[in-house]
């Protein structure tokens, strides 16, 4: 580790930089080994790294670094040809390379060997006569470092590709430290001084004050005595309006500040769509536009997550196979654009696909197998509604499960971090056309644009962005819809309900929140703000409009407007429902900010018809699984995890065991391995498919083949999840069988 904090924080920025420029320019190089301006450009950037880290002391970068610029230098005198095997290696180095710049920066072992990291990259130097041809298999001395999950001929996950919260090479992105234009810095430097000269003036206010009370002491006349406080209130006037100015300037450069563009996160998707589209034999390219759009910090570094698992969503089940698109009439290559562009106070950030859309009937089959909804709640949804169903917790529509696709962990992932950022996300799709996501976010999170109601005497504050109109309704408007209340907005209805239900809240006895006079918002002059209560039982009601559903929210009161500084939940009440934080109000109280996405789901809870119980004898018996493992050891290690998990465990030592004892008796689910004596598990898993009475059966193989090739092999025999060893891990197991069960 570098001893010296400034080196240390030097050194893992400037690495940074150079590891982005490398793996960006070798992905050009991929596509046009030709490209001499860009081979120039990464053989400066290995050359600028190796130099960095001889200067602070970090010889393993330094070594691999220089080796990096050995192939390099000797891809430009047309000695090494850059193939895909070669870039394959050379991101094998830089992910090696990252790995012992975290080391040197926070200490944290990096786990790499160092020589077999030179040995791999050093086989790339091949002079042409002596390449092999690609499809040649590695050698068994150019495997990839151990402990490591194999990059040549198998799925390459990349330091994005993880599926889930937190998952990934990069378990917390996190931007610590940013550039800062200088013309900015100029600017708060100057507003800082006109703070200093302002506050000198209102100090001299003070002893003006002082002149003003010996003035009445001694009795002097009333118009000396009324012009003196008239001069004092206009200076005081000037000196605030100038402290608001200057408060208001030294604001928006703080905000500046904190704005950094897109690209940030943007730089780090093209390895990723490489490595999975080649995982998963597709061809697809990434077209990027507006990575110069900025915002806050925090929400740049929120949006890493939810990007990265829009694109694996395009990529998994968007964007078709080559020879798929060229039936359909379509470029063999597909397309992912993701697009950032600011409007007003928000910016927009789109991910969309030229792919074969959504399959609106698969997801509805996919909501009630999973059991995320009933059949009579699908028939009465909406197609929007139903395309919002692949945002759900544990939604998945592909066929086939691995330890890092179709878990149903993706989608949810973008609702709730988008949700969290104070933004929406929308969908568009068409069938055989593509799919299109679009994520809407406000441009800083310093502040936030609320309306103000009453419920029972307490002021609640809600975001103005998800307001679209206020209404009133009386009770002769409310009219039932299969049983929820509903009312006709626009000839079009819309549930509504009441805000004091939905927050469990009883009568208060406090006294109500203070008189919207001198609170100073656009409803301080409206009639909306209570005139209606003397015309019978009519009610305020407000329409919220969250990803283009609308409900309706009956309030006691419409309060005001206001600009409020959110207060985000403390750690021990970040789950508390339908509120996203809390506010000081312009009078002092302190307000719950409200989180409208939330409170849509609350209402369709108090929607949703209760499901029918299942028979005791179904809820009583135990789940079975047929595990067929020839290690007595693994087996042993199976079975304890599966029945620990409360399901019935069956053994079998091979695939033929197996099939004879899913002859006697009935099974809910097989769980294989695949190398086993006298039957292999996809032999057995070929044979279960082919007998119509295991149409159903869910078969989970769990082996150490972790190749692309030999997941496709586990697809092709008929298994619906296929779990590496090398990756494997009970809760993932557990989670797999419950689901396919």
């Amino acid at each position: 580790m570098i001893e010296d904090k400034e080196l240390r924080d030097l050194f893992k920025v400037e690495c940074s930089e150079h590891l982005q420029v490398l793996e960006n320019g070798l992905l050009r190089l991929e596509k046009e080994p030709g490209d001499k301006a860009t081979l120039e450009e990464v053989f400066r950037e290995a050359h600028s790294l190796k130099g960095a880290a001889r200067m602070v002391g970090v010889t393993d970068v330094e070594t691999i670094g220089h080796k990096f610029e050995d192939i390099l230098g000797s891809a430009k005198s047309g000695k090494t040809v850059l193939t895909s095997d070669v870039i394959d290696r050379l991101y094998k180095g830089l992910d090696s390379i990252r790995k012992l710049v975290n080391e040197a920066v926070t200490g944290e072992q990096a786990g790499v060997n160092v020589s077999e990291v030179i040995e791999q990259i050093a086989e790339c130097g091949l002079r042409i006569a002596e390449l092999k041809p690609e499809t040649t298999p590695p050698s068994p001395q150019s495997s990839p470092i151990k402990g490591e999950e194999e990059l040549i001929g198998e799925k390459v996950p990349s330091p994005l590709a993880g599926e889930g919260k937190g998952e990934g090479g990069i378990k917390e992105f996190r931007i610590e430290t940013v550039r800062v234009d200088t013309r900015i810095l100029d600017m708060l430097m100057t507003q800082a001084g006109e703070l200093a000269v302002t506050k000198t003036h209102i100090a001299s206010r003070v002893s003006e004050v002082e002149e003003v009370e010996e003035i009445a002491e001694l009795g002097m006349r009333n118009a000396e005595l009324t012009a003196k406080i008239q001069n004092l209130k206009s200076q005081i006037g000037e000196d605030s309006a100038r402290l608001d100015f200057i408060a208001s300037k030294l604001e928006d450069g703080i905000r500046a500040i904190r704005l950094i563009p897109l690209s940030t996160i943007f730089n780090l998707y093209p390895r990723m769509v490489r490595d999975m589209a080649k995982g998963q034999s597709k061809e697809v390219e990434l077209v990027i536009e507006g990575g110069e759009t900025a915002a806050d910090k925090r929400i740049i570094e929120e949006l890493k997550d939810p990007v990265m698992h829009m694109i694996r969503n395009s990529i998994d089940h968007g964007i078709e196979s080559p020879e798929e698109r060229e039936r359909h009439g379509k470029p063999k290559v597909g397309t992912i654009r993701l697009r950032a562009y600011q409007t007003g106070d928000s910016i927009f950030i789109e991910v969309s696909d030229d792919g074969k859309g959504l399959d609106i009937e698969a997801i509805k089959r996919t909501a009630v197998k999973r059991k995320l909804c009933m059949e009579e709640e699908i028939a009465a949804m909406t197609p929007s509604r139903i395309e919002a169903l692949i945002f759900r917790t544990g939604f998945s529509t592909s066929p086939f499960v691995t330890e890092v696709s179709g878990r149903g962990v993706g989608l949810d992932v973008v609702r709730e971090n988008v949700e969290r950022l104070k933004g929406t996300v929308s969908l568009e799709t068409s069938p055989g056309a593509g799919c299109r996501f679009v994520v809407k976010l406000p441009l800083t999170l310093a502040t936030v644009r609320v309306l103000i109601v009453e419920v029972n005497g307490r002021a609640y504050a809600i975001p103005v962005e998800y307001v679209e109109t206020s209404r009133f309704v009386s009770n002769e408007e409310i009219f039932p819809v299969a049983g929820r209340k509903t009312i006709s907005l626009d000839g079009q209805p819309v549930s509504i309900a009441r805000l004091a239900d939905l927050l469990q809240i009883r009568a208060s006895t406090l006294p109500s929140i203070p008189s919207r006079q001198g609170r100073g918002g656009i409803f301080a002059p409206s009639p909306l703000a209570g005139e209606g209560r003397g015309e019978g039982e009519k009610s305020p009601c407000l329409i919220l409009s969250v990803n283009n559903e609308k409900i309706g929210l009956l309030v006691d009161a419409l309060v005001d407007e206001q600009e409020v500084v959110l207060k985000p939940h403390s750690a021990i009440l970040k789950h508390v429902r339908n509120v996203s934080g809390a506010t000081i109000l312009a009078t002092g109280e302190v307000c719950m900010v409200l989180n409208p996405p939330d409170i849509i789901r609350s209402i369709r809870k108090l929607e949703a018809p209760a499901a029918p119980e299942r028979p005791v004898e179904e809820a009583a018996r135990k789940k079975s699984v047929l595990l067929a493992e020839d290690s007595i050891t693994t087996r042993t290690q199976e079975k304890r995890i599966l029945e620990g998990a409360g399901y019935e465990v069956v053994t079998a030592v091979d695939g033929l065991d197996a099939l004879n004892k899913l002859n006697s008796r009935t099974f809910d689910a097989v769980v294989s391995d695949i190398l086993m004596p006298n039957m292999d598990g996809l032999t057995l898993t070929e044979k279960i498919r082919q007998d119509k009475r295991f149409k159903e059966l869910p078969v989970i193989l769990v082996t150490t083949l972790a190749s692309d090739e030999d997941r496709k092999r586990g697809l092709e025999a008929g298994a619906n999840a296929y779990i590496a060893k090398p990756a494997f891990d009970q809760k993932m197991l557990l989670e797999i069988v419950g689901r396919l069960i």
